[in-house]
């Protein structure tokens, strides 16, 4: 009778712990919901390309508005992620393309040699899915949106390939970062001393930004900096507190993803840190690099944005020479304000669309 009692708990806590495991990592097949009507989309596929295959996610509400595709930030979380956390306008307006760096999620390869992952891979792969859209979707230009680091893939192509867009919206745009983290590291530290945070202080004075390089790389790939911009309001989103609880448990449980997927996401995530561009990246300075382009260009700013900073990005702004070029700031959001103010967004998105035309 004891062995009986004990093997009922046993087969009770495993139940119990299985039952836990399915809701944080639920099973899935990975389709997408279908949540539109008859003349909208949500088809999830594979492009192959000349050495690889890219994940793609395409959306819209109606597939006879105008395509949209989006670079996304990180570059290791793929953008679609934050569509699902924070539903955007974006499929209403377009017909949105969200797509996986080679070496990201949908697009991962454990065989990828990150160093062969730099400005020109991220641009042909670009490129590739640019063209996919344009003779799928009949058109011979089509928007592109860049996010935060995407903004960087997406200035690049525009600027080498500027017959293939009608319009280049900017979303955070990435600047001169390594001014931007000085800055950010500036405003973050002096809140924390008008809160009387002296423990957070003196986290912030371990790290000698100004004068050395090592303790820049050291304090941008901290826990320190993610922990202070989102305790503060400045960071991915404004109501984003944590990014473990707010954007890693909760990538477990996107079903649109299998659960292969979902470990390929954070499998790529850190590959993604050793991707060859990064270094590119970090000596990008957008006055000096890219003054203009021969596309129209939106900026879209979130007033509280430290990952990128806005005033920076207003700097880039005023200084940038296009056709076209319009700043909308978002003053209630910080790094994803397309995300964070629905309303405002497609406000937005309705001129933008009235005032660039894609033929």
């Amino acid at each position: 009778m004891h062995g009986r009692k004990k093997l009922i708990l046993i087969l009770s806590v495993m139940l119990v712990l299985t039952v836990a495991a399915l809701i944080v990592f639920p099973i899935s097949t990975g389709k997408l919901r279908e949540k539109y009507g008859p003349n909208g989309l949500a088809e999830k596929i594979s492009l192959a390309t000349d050495d690889g295959d890219l994940g793609l996610i395409l959306l819209s509400e109606d597939v006879s508005n105008p395509v949209l595709i989006v670079c996304g930030g990180g570059p290791g979380i793929p953008q679609y992620l934050l569509e699902e956390l924070y539903p955007s306008v974006l499929p209403s307006k377009f017909t949105v393309c969200y797509w996986d760096y080679r070496g990201v999620c949908t697009s991962y390869d454990p065989a990828l040699d990150p160093s062969t992952m730099d400005t020109d891979r991220f641009v042909e792969d670009t490129v590739a899915v640019t063209d996919y859209l344009r003779d799928r979707f009949g058109c011979d230009k089509v928007y592109i949106m860049g996010h935060s680091f995407g903004t960087y893939v997406a200035l690049q192509t525009v600027s080498r390939y500027p017959e293939k867009y009608c319009c280049y919206i900017a979303m955070s745009q990435v600047v001169d970062q390594r001014r931007s983290e000085i800055e950010a590291y500036d405003y973050m530290r002096q809140r924390y001393v008008e809160l009387g945070d002296e423990n957070m202080v003196s986290r912030f004075d371990e790290y000698e930004i100004r004068n050395s390089h090592e303790d820049l790389i050291s304090y941008c790939s901290s826990g320190l900096r993610d922990e202070a911009m989102h305790e503060l309001g400045v960071g991915t989103a404004r109501d984003m507190d944590n990014v473990i609880e707010d954007l890693f448990f909760p990538s477990l449980r996107v079903t649109s993803y299998t659960q292969g997927e979902r470990i390929d996401l954070w499998r790529g995530k850190a590959l993604s840190k050793h991707f060859a561009e990064d270094t590119e990246v970090k000596a990008f300075n957008a006055i000096e690099d890219i003054p203009s382009i021969e596309v129209p260009i939106v900026f879209v700013v979130g007033r509280y944005d430290m990952t990128c900073c806005a005033d920076l990005q207003q700097e880039y702004y005023e200084y940038i020479e296009a056709p076209y070029k319009k700043l909308y700031v978002f003053e209630e959001s910080a790094h994803s304000p397309l995300y964070e103010e629905s309303e405002r967004a497609a406000e937005v998105l309705d001129e933008i669309k009235e005032d660039i035309t894609c033929i």
